[in-house]
């Protein structure tokens, strides 16, 4: 992932860099699941894929994206409709993968679509970030983290 722009120094985008590295090493998983042909697994990964995007997704939507917008509205307005093309995929993964046969390559689909949205946000959003945001819209996103949290595991003190 990027780090030639300085932006993971700043605290609310580091947060988003983890979240999208665990991300990425979970769609790994559900490949090799998908490969294996382990529907089940392949469920119960796609569940915690979602369940790190729920607040990382409420982050980005009400936080960073409604102080970029105004400067890059197809942008913004093309990773919120990805936003919700993946995520129909993924609530999928609560049941309706058992009667649906076409939902393990759909899923798949969707998760290659999450990683091209991944580097789309990490090479443009992210370092547009560090040239457009004043301190009070960085205190808007830092806001909605502190109310959101997080689905990463915390280091242990």
């Amino acid at each position: 992932m990027c780090e030639h722009c300085g932006c993971q120094a700043v605290e609310s985008i580091d947060q988003l860099t983890k979240e999208h590295d665990t991300v990425v090493t979970l769609i790994s998983h559900v490949r090799d699941a998908h490969r294996a042909g382990a529907i089940t697994r392949m469920a119960e990964l796609a569940r915690e894929v979602a369940a790190v995007l729920v607040p990382h997704t409420e982050v980005e939507e009400r936080g960073l994206f409604p102080a970029m917008a105004a400067d890059f509205p197809e942008k913004i307005a093309a990773l919120e409709s990805e936003h919700r093309r993946v995520e129909s995929v993924l609530a999928e993964a609560d049941g309706a993968f058992l009667t649906d046969a076409t939902w393990p390559d759909r899923l798949i689909e969707a998760l290659d679509l999450l990683r091209e949205h991944i580097l789309k946000e990490q090479d443009g959003v992210f370092p547009a970030a560090l040239a457009v945001l004043d301190t009070e819209q960085w205190e808007a996103v830092d806001a909605v983290r502190a109310r959101v949290g997080t689905r990463m595991p915390q280091p242990s003190a």
